[in-house]
């Protein structure tokens, strides 16, 4: 090797030297920097979850029952005849109310007195017979006890007379017969209640018990909610039942009214085993007729009262693998996985059996961000939902 390449070769090295002790001198520099004044920078520490809260309470809560129902009417006719013939009449409009024994329609009726009058001839003339047949008995029957005659003669007057009795009783049977068939050609309003559509016309021939019917009444004061609800409530309502009338609202919907104010009046004799409900009734005096039949209505059963529960707003429960729990608020701001056992809904309020104290605080908004020891900090505190 020459002396040029040593010489290059050592002052390759000295340079590589000086670059090491420069990065060395460099990474003290940062360390003394950081280390100033005896601290050591920590990393930042999370921002508290911002959480809605609201206090756990103790208060009577009205145990009820919500469903969605559909308006029957309390009573429903379907007006047809019962005998053949033209409808020569129609008294009344369509829609309009009706009380019972109104007219409704006319038939004509001509066939029917014709009948009357064919049914009186018969009559007049058997009856005639009859009393003529009685006379014959009755000298025959002095004939015979006197030995004129023989006893079949007298026999076949005695028969002769009775089957003209029997003819007579026939006679007038046909007679009322037709006199009733004439009270079928005017149709009158059976009971008191709100008309439909006329389905058929003056001057069309009908027919006995044919279908369409001619007119369709219902009954809407009162008036039915029928609705179902599951079988788990069947033995409380039985039993309230028991105790007096359960009350129950019905609210029309998209009807920003009060609730119409009725009474269960029926309680299905069978549990729909496919859906595992019970079938109810409620009667309803419908004053104002806001209830009309085949109208969906939002009904509230009253079963009464459970005191001094223990209840939280329902948005407050969440449901996880071990069942339900609630995210309680400690002392320290910091919250805590409650497991809860939970009773009846009613009125936005959960009923909690047992997890919770009355004066605690439960997230009721928030709860996606949250685990256990999680510190939060609570931007409203709300009133407990259903409170009056």
């Amino acid at each position: 090797m020459t002396v040029g390449n040593q010489e290059r070769r050592k002052h390759s090295e000295h340079v590589a030297v000086l670059r090491m002790a420069g990065a060395v001198c460099l990474t003290a520099t940062a360390l003394l920097t950081a280390c100033s004044d005896g601290k050591v920078s920590q990393p930042t520490a999370p921002s508290p979850a911002p959480v809605v809260a609201a206090t756990a309470e103790r208060r009577n809560v009205p145990l009820e029952v919500k469903a969605i129902g559909a308006i029957e009417p309390y009573s429903t006719v379907s007006v047809k005849t019962q005998v053949t013939g033209e409808l020569t009449g129609i008294f009344f409009k369509e829609g309009q109310d009706v009380h019972k024994d109104d007219l409704l329609f006319t038939l004509d009726k001509r066939q029917t007195e014709a009948a009357i009058r064919r049914s009186e001839g018969t009559l007049a003339r058997d009856q005639a017979q009859l009393d003529n047949a009685r006379a014959q008995a009755k000298r025959y029957e002095a004939l015979w006890k006197e030995g004129v005659i023989s006893k079949e003669q007298y026999d076949q007057v005695q028969t002769s007379a009775q089957a003209f009795e029997a003819a007579v009783r026939a006679d007038r049977g046909a007679l009322e017969d037709a006199k009733v068939q004439l009270t079928y050609c005017t149709i009158y309003s059976p009971i008191n209640g709100r008309l439909g559509a006329i389905l058929v016309h003056q001057g069309n021939m009908i027919k006995a018990n044919d279908t369409p019917a001619l007119v369709t009444i219902n009954q809407v004061q009162p008036i039915y909610a029928s609705f179902t609800v599951p079988e788990m409530y069947l033995a409380q309502i039985r039993k309230q039942m028991a105790r007096g009338k359960l009350r129950v609202t019905a609210l029309p919907q998209n009807d920003s009214g009060a609730p119409a104010v009725g009474a269960l009046s029926f309680v299905d004799n069978m549990v729909d085993q496919t859906t595992g409900t019970i079938r109810l009734k409620a009667e309803f005096a419908n004053p104002d007729r806001r209830l009309w039949p085949g109208a969906f209505v939002n009904t509230v059963t009253r079963l009464g009262d459970k005191p001094n529960a223990v209840v939280v707003p329902s948005q407050a429960v969440l449901n996880g693998q071990a069942g339900q729990y609630v995210y309680v608020i400690k002392q320290d701001m910091k919250v805590d996985a409650r497991t809860v056992t939970i009773g009846e809904t009613a009125n936005g309020l959960t009923i909690i059996e047992k997890g919770i104290e009355p004066g605690e605080r439960v997230v009721i908004d928030g709860q996606l961000r949250l685990v256990p020891d999680a510190q939060v900090e609570i931007t409203a505190m709300t009133a407990t939902a259903g409170s009056q």
